[in-house]
Order: C-alpha cells, then structure tokens, then sequence
C-alpha cells in the first residue's frame, strides 16, 4: 500500500499564499533539490514560524561545526528511528545516502544504527543522541566525557546536543500532523 498522498493531515496553504519573500528560498529548493520539501508546505500553515524553521534548520544543518553535513544527518536520522518518525525517516535516510554514497548505511540507520560499522566517534556521537532522545535527565559529565574522549569539543558537544533536541521536536510536530515525505525521496541515492 502506497503512502498516503497528503502533504499533512491539516489543511495546506495553497502555494500562491506564500509571502513574496519567501519565493525565493522556493524557487532556491526547486532549482537545487528538483523539489519542494513538504515539511516547508506543511509550515507554510505558520509562515511566521517557517521562517523561524527555515533559519533554525539552515544554522544547525548547514552553518559552521565540528560536525560534518553527513554527521548531523545521521544525528537527524537516529533521532527520528527513537520516535519511529516516518517523514524524516525518509527524507533524512535519503540525505545520508546521497551525503555518504552508501545505500546500506542509510538503511542501517534508519532500521538500528547498532548493526552499522561505524567509526567509534561516529557510534559514541549517535549513542549520546539516542539517550538523550530516550532518557534526556539521564545525561550526565560522564557522557559528555565520553563524547570529550573521542575527540569532540564543548562545541561539538553543544551541537550534537542542538540537532538532537532540534529532531526531536520537528518529529513531533510531524507525526501530530501526519505530515508525509515527498515520495521523490524514497528513490534518491539508491
């Protein structure tokens, strides 16, 4: 059975409501992801708070960090696998995909990054994401230590901890809206 063919389970704003200084950024997704995310459509029900997504999204997924772009997908992917989130199981799965050019490792991710063959940064990164997607007051010194141990700075730390909590809360507001992917990115990077 197909997913089902809805953007969300609310009403969406048809795009001509788009305010004129949003067009571009659009136009900037058409021109170079060949689509409109639908987490941008769905938003668009707010536009006040889409350009508040739009620059948390934009400074934590692609502004400066110790944390490479494929690193904060995997965070992203890991996060939504805890709150079994399906748009960003997919749209995110495909962006570790296309970032790291290996099909297995999205897959793992999305199904239990534990099978993955990771570099032990990489494992102690999304280990420290899932306990705090899992069981936030549990996060004490000794895993921030442990994540110091493998080589991350307080800033590294700080941004592991930002995308976690970001993920966690945009899977949220997408599964209490049924918010689906586009089905495009079921395809992509296979």
């Amino acid at each position: 059975m197909p997913q089902p063919s809805h953007v969300m389970a609310l009403s969406v704003p048809d795009e001509s409501t788009l305010p004129d200084d949003l067009r571009p950024y659009w136009q900037k997704c058409r021109d170079k992801l060949g689509l409109v995310p639908n987490v941008l459509t769905a938003w668009l029900l707010r536009p006040e708070k889409l350009r508040t997504f739009i620059a948390s999204y934009n400074a934590l997924m692609l502004g400066e960090s110790g944390l490479s772009k494929l690193e904060r997908e995997m965070i992203a992917v890991i996060v939504s696998a805890v709150n079994h989130c399906y748009y960003c199981l997919v749209a995110h799965g495909a962006a570790v995909r296309a970032l790291s050019g290996d099909a297995q490792l999205g897959e793992m991710l999305v199904m239990n990054h534990r099978v993955a063959d990771l570099p032990p940064r990489q494992r102690a990164m999304l280990d420290f994401a899932v306990r705090l997607t899992e069981a936030p007051a549990s996060i004490a010194e000794a895993d921030r230590q442990a994540l110091r141990d493998h080589g991350f700075s307080d800033a590294d730390i700080f941004d592991i901890a930002e995308v976690a909590a970001f993920f966690n809360y945009t899977n949220r507001v997408a599964s209490a809206v049924h918010m689906m992917p586009n089905p495009e990115y079921h395809t992509q990077a296979r």
